[in-house]
């Protein structure tokens, strides 16, 4: 088995989006963290996920790749998700492949089985059945995930992220399918952690939200097998 580094470099893709520019800064203080996304910004260097090359000069000596970068929009066309969130998901899988990246953590999401009743707790273990295009291509990214393990030296945790939001969603505004599956800013960064740290398997599917009383997902799978301990509540 392959010991995670004491201070192991991790490359975040997509660092500049929503999830990425919250959880940076809570992330384990011992990383060696390289911060990147389609265009540079103050920490954050600029990567084109589509391009395999920029890919593997990126990835070249690190432990962990973090994969976040994606068009995050649900009502997406295809023309505007094929390139970061089909061409690029395959990219940085195969690089990181290539490249002998301990573990491959990919942004999914639970729109990957938004089709599931809304009656029925979506468990990790549920295949996808997306009711979008866009949860299409996180199954996509899933597919990717399982046959870069399946194959190749590298293991992988796929993510079904949750609706993310810095603040408790108390709003009437806030539809309650989206407040039983919130993920606040500081579980997702434990949930990265947890992704990025934890050993002992070759891939897993692991939903992604935070403690919330009533949930839409089964978290029992996410904290047994990766150690995440999420402490936010929607209902709290």
């Amino acid at each position: 088995m392959r010991v995670v580094q004491p201070e192991p470099r991790v490359v975040m893709t997509g660092a500049a989006g929503r999830i990425g520019k919250a959880i940076a800064p809570l992330l384990p203080a011992h990383w060696q963290l390289h911060l990147t996304d389609l265009a540079a910004e103050d920490g954050i260097a600029a990567l084109d996920v589509t391009d395999p090359e920029a890919c593997r000069a990126a990835f070249r000596c690190a432990d962990a790749v973090v994969h976040l970068a994606a068009v995050p929009d649900p009502q997406a066309s295809w023309d505007q998700l094929l390139p970061g969130n089909v061409i690029g998901a395959y990219q940085v899988a195969q690089v990181a492949a290539d490249v002998g990246v301990r573990r491959l953590v990919l942004a999914s999401s639970l729109h990957a089985v938004s089709a599931m009743p809304e009656t029925t707790q979506v468990r990790p273990d549920d295949p996808p059945r997306p009711g979008n295009l866009y949860g299409a291509t996180k199954a996509w990214a899933e597919a990717l995930g399982a046959w870069v393990a399946a194959t190749t030296s590298t293991t992988v945790v796929a993510l079904r992220i949750g609706y993310f939001s810095t603040e408790r969603p108390i709003s009437e505004a806030v539809p309650s399918r989206d407040r039983t599956a919130w993920l606040s800013d500081r579980d997702a960064a434990e949930l990265v952690r947890a992704a990025v740290e934890s050993e002992g398997f070759d891939f897993v599917v692991a939903n992604g939200t935070s403690a919330n009383r009533f949930s839409r997902a089964d978290l029992q799978q996410t904290v047994r097998r990766l150690g995440y301990h999420p402490v936010d509540d929607a209902w709290a």
